[in-house]
């Protein structure tokens, strides 16, 4: 008999590529939401789709009645009484998987480790908050939620990602830098180039939520994580052979980028402290990341046909061309 699973959310970003990855694993696939997005399975006549509102506890008891999951994949839930009514509404599932994020971690450490690296404190008027500031805080409370609910028997892990790439990204932090390679011959990269801020493929996202899904333990969070990291002057190379193109990387001191107006801060996807994911939990489950190089292919190839240039990152090109003037002086 087919196992059938609930995605909340799955029409964008890594709900989207999560329903792919169920119904490539052989599940009967749902999805319950508001319909707010375009929905790309709308021919899809093996994903149903059912309306609701995560936020309302009858809608999730409706889906659950109407779906009968045996698992539930949770890609909306971003205050910790959604994990709290999720875990409730769904006690009796097989497995109930909350995406979570590695910014729930409280310190800055090398690696950050499950179970081992303190989670961020979340105040009550934090819990209900849905500004970004607070994000790390409102994940790891769903945290400590998913952690309560398996105390009481339910069937519920955790997923934490780093930030997240690959095609249908609709923050197109990666896309900004994409554009920037493809669009020019001399790409100014902040500092020494080294940054490290980890990344995670968004189809390897998908299939460590299955496999945590299928063979996680209960009460347990598992990083995900490409498995190669690449600091942010090899990103942009992986890009180019990827692109087919060649791209120069000037690295810019903070002294060089200010005769730009400019500072590192101003760079999508630079971090001054390295963020890694100990990913070792997962990998023990027979998970496995797509190889880099793979992975930068596919979401390179998809960037081309799709209309997002990563504008709103941008720091301003003449800004730039200032930088690179400097530069050529010195």
């Amino acid at each position: 008999m087919t196992d059938t699973a609930l995605v909340i959310g799955g029409t964008r970003f890594i709900g989207r590529h999560t329903v792919s990855e169920l119904l490539t694993a052989g599940y009967e696939v749902a999805m319950v939401n508001r319909g707010n997005h375009g929905n790309p399975f709308a021919d899809d006549d093996r994903v149903t789709r059912v309306e609701g509102d995560r936020k309302n506890e009858r809608d999730l008891r409706a889906a659950k009645l109407s779906v009968e999951p045996d698992i539930v994949i949770d890609c909306v839930a971003y205050q910790p009484a959604d994990v709290e009514t999720a875990t409730d509404v769904f006690a009796d599932v097989d497995a109930y998987v909350y995406i979570s994020s590695g910014d729930s971690y409280a310190i800055e450490t090398v690696p950050k480790r499950e179970g081992e690296t303190p989670l961020r404190p979340c105040t009550q008027e934090q819990a209900v908050d849905s500004g970004s500031d607070t994000y790390g805080n409102r994940k790891a409370e769903g945290d400590r939620a998913v952690f309560d609910a398996a105390e009481e028997g339910v069937n519920a892990m955790a997923v934490r990602p780093c930030i997240v790439y690959g095609p249908y990204d609709y923050t197109e932090r990666l896309d900004y830098w994409i554009d920037r390679v493809r669009s020019y011959d001399r790409v100014v990269v902040p500092g020494d180039g080294q940054n490290l801020w980890h990344r995670a493929y968004v189809e390897d996202i998908a299939s460590a939520l299955r496999i945590v899904a299928e063979r996680g333990d209960p009460g347990t969070a598992y990083n995900v994580g490409d498995r190669r990291v690449l600091t942010l002057e090899e990103t942009l190379e992986a890009i180019a052979d990827a692109a087919g193109t060649d791209c120069e990387v000037v690295r810019a001191s903070a002294d060089a980028l200010a005769a730009g107006g400019l500072e590192p801060a101003d760079f999508v996807l630079y971090r001054e402290y390295p963020h890694l994911l100990d990913t070792c939990a997962l990998a023990d489950l027979g998970w496995e990341s797509t190889p880099v190089d793979e992975a930068m292919s596919r979401t390179v190839t998809e960037h081309r046909d799709a209309e997002r240039d990563g504008g709103e990152w941008d720091p301003g090109r003449d800004a730039e061309e200032r930088v690179l003037g400097v530069k050529e002086t010195l």
